[in-house]
């Protein structure tokens, strides 16, 4: 069985991108005691990445890389932005807790879309967060290799995720 939309596919990799040297940075790695599963063509994954791996079967390895136009997109100045610190005052929740630089925060934009923005300055009254998905504008290095190939059920499609080893548990 090949690597395919709509199958369940578990695999191992690194990720490396390279840094402003020319060194190359381990972004992640993930290992065969805890393999990644998704279904191919519905992952989520970038394009650059499901492309590159179709038609592979178990067993196989591979090497690529993913450009920035294929993966998370170029790195977008607007996506960086400045917002009061008053959007961050929600009952319940400790804003010095929340604004430290470096955290993620889910935020939806004003067209109601779901959005993680990274804390990268704080001011006197504004806060700095940068949209930008943290690989946009990086070229991926993956290698790796396809451990399991098998046919997603209807059920983990219309889910639109994994069941079972590696997967989500309903209860």
């Amino acid at each position: 069985m090949k690597v395919e939309k709509n199958n369940v596919i578990s695999l191992i990799y690194s990720l490396t991108i390279p840094d402003s040297e020319g060194q190359t940075d381990v972004v992640e790695v993930v290992t065969e005691e805890d393999p990644m599963y998704f279904i191919q063509g519905i992952s989520g994954l970038p394009e650059g990445f499901e492309n590159q791996i179709e038609g592979l079967s178990a067993g196989d390895t591979f090497e690529f890389v993913v450009a920035p136009e294929e993966g998370y997109g170029e790195y977008d100045e607007d996506a960086v932005v400045d917002l009061p610190k008053s959007v961050f005052q929600m009952e319940d929740v400790n804003q010095e807790e929340l604004l430290q630089i470096g955290n993620i925060i889910p935020m939806t934009n004003e067209d109601g879309e779901r959005m993680h923005g990274q804390v990268i300055e704080i001011k006197d009254d504004l806060v700095i967060m940068n949209f930008n998905h943290p690989l946009a504008g990086k070229e991926m290095h993956f290698s790796g290799q396809i451990i399991s190939v098998r046919p997603a059920t209807a059920e983990e499609i219309s889910h639109g995720h994994v069941h079972g080893a590696g997967g989500v548990h309903h209860y």
